[in-house]
């Protein structure tokens, strides 16, 4: 069962937004045992929407297409979509019901004739609510393909995938099982573990297949069963994640489908009733951002600051002027006392702080771009590590906050070990 995602919009091909619409559709239809087969990024052109429609349907059996709904002229999709199916265009007392209440409800400029036209659907389409926004999705079919139109913007065309299109798709279509289950290791990059587990990787099952996602000192390995007997797959795939302890154990923090390292993070630290702080330097306050952009972080979350100035780290922190005289701003003397500076302005138990040069010049600091030291403070000591990273800055920032990640639920997981 194959499926193409085709988005419409001048504004992806320039690079004015990111398409994450397609990114959350091949999700949605993997999970559902629809593989992808291509995504086409196209023009709002009406003979260029004309022919991607029409190879898509030489190719798959199922065409979501997202972008071109609004109200404007430049919005063609539906226009396009009568003309391909040799249809025309009748109002939807049920959508436009729909769009005049949102407009009563939420919206203070008065409704439009434009507006009123997005009741406006192709006779033939199977029209589905849209409720979050005014422009409908419409599912049709020609010679034995599906086509999907749903709204570009990506909350209302989400709301409308799950709620519409998918239930829609598993009624229609028979489909195999495709799971996937994918291990977090922290600290050892690709080749390395590729050479570990070389044999266990060489004795998978056929229908097991693994793949290496690497990024920023993280490597992701993803197992994906595919087969008709979900329990069989299931069971496969635990015994073979099972054999992969012994070889790389210690550098697995858990599992994608499961948790964030950040959210394991969190967990102990709330089971333990401790709590964390960080002061950050070099990577300007990502590692709080991370944190914080899960629900429930306040439970262990104490707080944090970016004391990226120099003086900011003597003012703020506390740090001894003649330490950063003495080994420079940039060493394990500053981040160690950056760490223990956090730890008590917020009465924290641990304490994660970050001091380097992630470029593209040396700034205050003297040692060479991509050196990061990271401070940890627990509630007996103070630890600090120096690594280099990268000469490139996002890298050496992402690998920073990563690393950072991994130290602390290493030394989490040690202390929890030892009172057990």
């Amino acid at each position: 069962m194959l499926a193409e995602i085709i988005t419409i919009g001048d504004e992806i091909l320039i690079g004015q937004i990111v398409d994450s619409n397609s990114a959350f559709l091949g999700k949605e239809l993997n999970k559902i045992g629809i593989d992808v087969y291509q995504i086409t990024s196209i023009s709002d052109d009406q003979k260029h929407i004309l022919n991607a429609l029409e190879e898509a349907k030489n190719r798959v059996d199922i065409i979501l297409i997202t972008g071109g709904l609004g109200p404007t002229k430049d919005d063609i999709t539906k226009h396009t979509l009568t003309e391909y199916f040799d249809d025309t265009l009748v109002e939807n007392k049920e959508v436009l019901l729909h769009i005049e209440a949102i407009f009563k409800k939420y919206i203070t400029t008065p409704i439009s004739d434009l507006n009123r036209q997005q009741a406006l659907v192709p006779s033939k389409a199977t029209v589905l609510m849209n409720a979050y926004g005014t422009a409908p999705g419409m599912w049709l079919e020609k010679d034995k393909t599906v086509f999907v139109s749903m709204p570009g913007v990506p909350f209302e065309m989400k709301n409308l995938m799950k709620a519409e299109v998918l239930p829609r798709l598993i009624k229609k279509f028979d489909r195999p099982y495709i799971i996937h289950k994918t291990v977090l290791t922290y600290g050892l990059g690709e080749s390395a573990i590729a050479e570990k587990i070389d044999a266990w990787e060489n004795q998978l099952p056929p229908f097991i297949k693994l793949a290496y996602l690497p990024n920023l000192g993280r490597v992701r390995l993803r197992l994906s069963a595919r087969g008709t007997n979900k329990v069989q797959l299931e069971e496969a795939l635990d015994k073979n994640i099972k054999a992969l302890y012994p070889l790389i154990g210690d550098i697995i923090s858990g599992f994608e489908e499961d948790s964030a390292i950040e959210e394991l993070i969190g967990r102990i630290l709330v089971e333990n009733k401790q709590t964390l702080a960080v002061a950050e330097s070099c990577t300007g306050g990502k590692i709080a951002q991370v944190l914080t952009a899960r629900a429930g972080a306040s439970g262990f979350f104490k707080g944090g600051v970016t004391t990226y100035a120099t003086t900011s780290k003597i003012t703020v922190l506390g740090v001894l002027k003649e330490t950063i005289e003495t080994y420079s701003v940039t060493s394990h003397e500053v981040v160690k006392e950056m760490a223990l500076g956090a730890k008590q302005i917020f009465e924290a138990d641990y304490a994660v702080a970050t001091t380097g040069n992630a470029g593209p010049s040396k700034g205050d600091g003297d040692v060479e771009v991509g050196t990061v030291f990271i401070g940890l403070a627990t509630p007996t000591d103070i630890y600090s590590y120096q690594y280099t990273f990268s000469n490139n800055r996002e890298r050496t920032i992402g690998k920073s906050v990563n690393k950072s990640f991994e130290l602390l639920l290493k030394e989490l997981r040690a202390t929890t070990l030892s009172k057990a």
